[in-house]
């Protein structure tokens, strides 16, 4: 990834820091965040066949607190990994996360995280064809809790989660509007 655009060269572009995840940009007086080796975020839009939405639970040390996400991964940060399709990313980090297996993964939308954060780019999924083959949880002590809410429920599940003092990422409410659009026979295994 490029360290963004120049403007005919009345700025240039400097590394500030860099670690081992994420490098810190200063261009012109605007400074930013891009991922080390990564090509942006899968974030999965995963309904079951009986049109519930899964969701995961995780502790976020950014936060400093547990929060309610849609199952995500990172695309391309591992070298195994390295030219994998955002959709095969997203139905194994979904797999790892919820323990649900997926048949079928289309790209509903990419666009920017939070474009004046981050370079980054988020691709959010549809998965659908989805059976469950094992508890889930993440891989290497990540903790994760996977949640299965019905899609009619949903916002009262979500308002509740808040008043237990839980954040809830926004990407979640997006999900929501794209998985009451799903047709019918999507969803079947």
């Amino acid at each position: 990834m490029s360290d963004g655009p120049q403007d005919a060269g009345t700025h240039r572009i400097e590394t500030l820091h860099q670690g081992r995840f994420l490098r810190l940009i200063r261009d012109g007086r605007w400074e930013y965040v891009q991922r080390v080796q990564a090509r942006g975020g899968a974030a999965m839009v995963a309904v079951t066949p009986a049109r519930e939405l899964l969701l995961v639970e995780q502790y976020r040390v950014p936060m400093q607190g547990r929060t309610i996400e849609l199952p995500a991964g990172i695309i391309g940060d591992d070298p195994a990994n390295r030219d994998e399709p955002a959709e095969l990313a997203g139905l194994r980090e979904l797999e790892e996360e919820t323990g649900f297996h997926g048949t079928r993964a289309r790209m509903l939308l990419r666009g920017p995280t939070a474009p004046g954060l981050t370079s980054e780019l988020t691709h959010l999924v549809l998965v659908t064809g989805l059976r469950r083959v094992h508890q889930g949880g993440g891989v290497d002590g990540e903790d994760i809790t996977p949640h299965v809410v019905p899609l009619d429920t949903a916002a009262d599940w979500l308002n509740a989660r808040i008043a237990e003092g839980l954040w809830v990422e926004p990407r979640v409410y997006a999900a929501l509007y794209f998985a009451a659009r799903v047709p019918e026979d999507e969803l079947k295994v």
